[in-house]
């Protein structure tokens, strides 16, 4: 169980890089003046911030912003020191009226959904919130009308959106257009079958590991195709269809958050959140396996790759890189604003990434270095355009996730037979892809913690220019 510091009027937390390097005021709290609320109002206080912080917690926020926020808004309005439990499936928050009273409210966290439309707009009630902009009944019917918002896409179009997300990754290993309409409609059947399991309430480790097989079995039959004689058929690489299912796959997977959450302190949500990560890539891999052994008992067994999938053209890489960020974000259920910012940081990432392979640096190293750089824009743009910095950062770092690399090694190994050497390749291949899973999680949450305090710094430098000039 894990518990934010309690929020005082006087305690200056550093989150400008003034308040990093300088220590300002006694060290010891002033005595201050309390509001003295009467118990139903402060019941009224903590039940909409815990309301609000189990939204966000489920529409994908990290379990620090979850606290910031139920703190900020009691603090609002009049409860300046709650204490804050934030686990994986429940949120607590205590607190005590003006009388002294004790306040306890505790809400159960079901599932994760991520929204990030809907996050956008609880951080804007967060905001108006912490500048008096609205009143306790203003804040609680905005807070309900936010719940009760349907997702903004409906299924038609997040399915849609999971294929295009699988030709983005067809596009920057510059495969011909039978591979990428090919990939386009493994992606698609393995969407529609995890919709449709549930639509039936199936558990998802069940779903992914329906989708991995339904994506396999159909690349295992594209070499078919080549008998026909066509040219494009005969250039099939059924590597692809499956490595973009596998970054289709893990699209939903909150490695940021869990990364995040586990340096932030938060133990219980980061090894819930971690927990879950490793089941449903687990679902993902036993599909794929599945697939492979099926293909190769019938006989349409594909051949492990000697060596990694070259990636396509500079230009076709970008080009599927902002695909990948648009389709991410469409599923996340992202507005325009932050398919658009989602779009520029997989450019500055996918650059990084670029950059620093040029320069000498492996593919791990590369892949954290690119997503430092886009967190660290993600974040200080989230400022700047009020959107959620965890919706653009997903967005930016999904192309590096290394599904060719995961594909490559369960191939191999599945292939491997008796051949010990075959079987560590594989090994060795899946080590090297998990590794490069964590650089990215460690790239993008530095670049977080960095562009926080650089975030805040700018915002107080522009309130300083505004009060000077006016």
């Amino acid at each position: 169980m894990t518990r934010s510091p309690e929020a005082t009027p006087n305690r200056r937390t550093p989150w400008t890089i003034r308040g990093m390097l300088v220590r300002e005021g006694a060290l010891s709290t002033h005595t201050s003046v309390l509001t003295a609320l009467d118990a139903a109002h402060a019941t009224r206080v903590i039940e909409l911030a815990v309301r609000v912080g189990e939204t966000m917690l489920v529409a994908g926020a990290p379990a620090s912003e979850v606290t910031r926020t139920i703190v900020r808004i009691a603090a609002a309005y009049g409860m300046s020191t709650v204490h804050v439990d934030v686990t994986y499936n429940s949120i607590t928050v205590a607190g005590r009226a003006g009388d002294g009273t004790p306040v306890t409210t505790l809400r159960v966290v079901r599932g994760a959904a991520p929204d990030h439309a809907k996050l956008q707009r609880l951080q804007a009630l967060q905001a108006d919130v912490v500048a008096g902009a609205v009143t306790l009944e203003v804040a609680e019917e905005r807070c309900r009308d936010i719940r009760r918002t349907p997702f903004r896409y409906r299924p038609v179009v997040i399915i849609a959106a999971q294929a295009l997300l699988a030709v983005g990754v067809a596009v920057m290993f510059g495969v011909n257009l039978l591979n990428m309409t090919l990939a386009f409609v493994a992606a698609a059947l393995a969407a529609l079958t995890q919709y449709l399991l549930a639509r039936g309430q199936v558990p998802y480790f069940f779903s992914q590991i329906a989708g991995g097989f339904v994506l396999t079995t159909v690349a295992a039959l594209t070499p078919l195709l080549g008998r026909t004689g066509w040219d494009q058929a005969a250039s099939i690489r059924p590597s692809v269809i499956v490595a973009s299912g596998i970054v289709l796959m893990l699209a939903g997977l909150t490695v940021v958050g869990a990364a995040q959450d586990a340096i932030d302190g938060f133990a219980l949500t980061a090894l819930g959140r971690l927990l879950e990560l490793v089941t449903q890539t687990v679902g993902v891999v036993l599909g794929i396996l599945l697939g492979l052994e099926l293909a190769r008992v019938v006989g349409i067994a594909m051949e492990p790759p000697s060596e990694a999938l070259p990636l396509g053209p500079l230009p076709l890489q970008f080009l599927g890189a902002a695909v990948i960020a648009v389709a991410v974000a469409v599923y996340n259920g992202a507005g325009m604003r932050i398919v658009l910012v989602s779009m520029l940081l997989s450019f500055v990432a996918w650059a990084g990434f670029v950059a620093t392979s040029a320069v000498g640096f492996d593919t791990a190293a590369a892949s954290g270095a690119g997503a430092f750089a886009g967190s660290l824009l993600g974040v200080l743009i989230a400022f700047r355009l009020h959107v959620p910095s965890v919706a653009v950062t997903i967005a930016a770092i999904l192309p590096m996730v290394p599904g060719a690399a995961v594909f490559r090694g369960l191939l191999t190994i599945v292939e491997s037979g008796e051949d010990p050497a075959l079987l560590l390749g594989g090994a060795v291949t899946l080590a090297g892809a998990a590794t490069v899973g964590v650089a990215l999680a460690v790239g993008a949450s530095l670049g977080i913690y960095l562009g926080q305090p650089i975030g805040s710094t700018l915002r107080g430098v522009s309130r300083t220019r505004a009060r000077l000039r006016g």
